[in-house]
């Protein structure tokens, strides 16, 4: 399949080049950037030097693909999907602009209603271990947030099982500075951001919404800025309608992972890493999950690292498009990790 990436510049651009630029099935045709149009995509991507000779081309210059990605700011997607739908091509967009199927909640979470709520029925959320059936025929692939993508697999299990009390969860995550991406601005400075424990969204970040729609559950959400570069860890406090164990807790986990080729149960007795840790995750699409029962409590603490650009981004995107080419969900996403690193 003849493959485009639009936005290819940022740090999701370049991991996807990079997964694509190896994966059997998939020629990248196009990568576009108006900032750096005309130069080589390795200007941006220095790792990828001798994997290549792609240059960038304008935005405007998008010709026609199998299948086009969409690594573009949010709000910039929503305009061009259309377009993209009426050419007959397969769209995986990798930004917010499709993951709602509310369109209500656009204007309260990105401040503008969304042109084309029509299109939000057509739109499958990049999520295979919730949504796998459906990714095989969508026309359009919504890839989730990094922080969302944790935050829901570390709660889907209790909350598929009925074990969650009314009211609401409350989910700590801590994410890396390339989740801002390679424009963000001041505050990513390195002289701001090295050495930060930062709550940069203490309430009301955007990634609820999709915690709420795909889990049911009645999120409070608070997000850190933490020294690193990659990964996410969430923290997941959820109370439950009766006292849970740790071997009920393995046996829900392993009901909704037990067969899943991206999500690891990290629960263990002994050792550094006996639960989630995304430093190990660094470049692998992997998602760790762990739990732990809080006997003085009704609380089960519920955990999921990954890395943001992969799992959390492009690794997603490539997975998801996968199932809808008909490829072996796993194909190009086979890298292990590193350690130490």
């Amino acid at each position: 399949m003849k493959a485009a990436i639009v936005g290819g510049s940022g740090y999701t651009g370049g991991e996807l080049l990079r997964l694509l630029l190896r994966h059997p099935d998939v020629e990248v045709v196009q990568v576009t950037s108006d900032s750096m149009a005309g130069k080589a995509v390795t200007r941006a991507h220095p790792n990828l030097r001798k994997a290549t000779t792609l240059v960038f081309s304008p935005h405007a210059a998008l010709g026609r693909a199998d299948v086009t990605f969409l690594a573009t700011p949010h709000g910039e997607s929503m305009e061009r999907v259309p377009g993209l739908l009426d050419s007959g091509g397969l769209v995986v967009d990798l930004s917010a602009d499709y993951r709602l199927k509310n369109p209500d909640e656009y204007p309260r979470y990105y401040g503008r209603p969304h042109p084309y709520p029509e299109l939000l029925s057509r739109s499958v959320y990049g999520l295979p271990e919730l949504h796998r059936e459906a990714l095989r025929t969508a026309p359009i692939i919504a890839v989730p947030g990094c922080i969302s993508t944790a935050s829901i697999l570390a709660l889907a299990p209790l909350a598929r099982a009925g074990l969650l009390a009314p009211g609401p969860v409350v989910i700590d995550a801590k994410s890396g500075s390339s989740a801002s991406g390679r424009d963000a601005g001041p505050a990513g400075l390195h002289a701001e951001r090295s050495g930060v424990m930062r709550a940069y969204a203490p309430a009301g970040h955007r990634h609820t919404a999709e915690i709420e729609q795909e889990t049911g559950a009645s999120v409070a959400l608070t997000c850190h800025a933490v020294e690193a570069v990659r990964g996410v860890l969430a923290t997941v406090h959820a109370f439950t309608t009766r006292p849970v164990d740790e071997k009920e807790l393995w046996r829900t986990y392993r009901a909704a992972y037990g067969s899943e080729p991206f999500v690891r149960i990290v629960h263990e007795a002994e050792g550094w890493f006996r639960e989630p840790e995304p430093k190990i995750l660094q470049g692998t699409n992997f998602c760790d999950v762990g739990f732990a029962a809080d006997s003085h409590t009704t609380r089960v603490v519920a955990l999921a690292a990954l890395d943001n650009l992969m799992k959390g981004a492009a690794g997603a995107a490539v997975q998801s498009f996968n199932l809808r080419a008909g490829f072996p969900e796993t194909t190009a996403l086979d890298f292990l990790g590193l350690h130490p690193v």
